[in-house]
């Protein structure tokens, strides 16, 4: 998987490459196991500060999305679960309410974002098998 940047973006550079991997991981692009490039190595190929990396991974490793091994690096972790299903449903709602603003904004209405939804669901799923 290639990650791509954008310097001038509203979403902060880290939190792309966070989004980026999640992806990676959850559409089996990034199997279990797949060792990540080194922080420093990483940051070399996106001409990055390797602190911008590091607090990316950092995060993944947080969520169990990564998981750092001592001397070895940081590889993708088999899907287990962390947080209590309170905390599961909050941080969907965190990113539920904004995405849902912006579609009714952008006049859609419920049963064109449930088709939406559907379809990239459907789209995401395809990839996985």
């Amino acid at each position: 998987m290639r990650i791509q940047v954008t310097t001038g973006s509203s979403i902060p550079i880290y939190r792309q490459v966070v989004d980026q991997i999640r992806h990676g991981v959850a559409t089996g692009s990034m199997p279990v196991g797949e060792q990540m490039p080194s922080v420093r190595a990483l940051a070399g190929e996106l001409v990055l500060n390797a602190n911008t990396i590091a607090k990316a991974y950092a995060a993944l490793v947080r969520d169990g999305v990564l998981e750092s091994q001592q001397g070895r690096g940081y590889f993708v972790a088999a899907r287990r679960e962390i947080f209590t299903r309170k905390e599961r449903q909050r941080r969907l709602d965190e990113v539920m309410d904004p995405f849902l603003s912006e579609a009714l904004t952008l006049g859609f209405d419920a049963e064109q974002i449930v088709v939406e939804v559907q379809k990239r669901l459907e789209k995401l799923a395809q990839v996985t098998d």
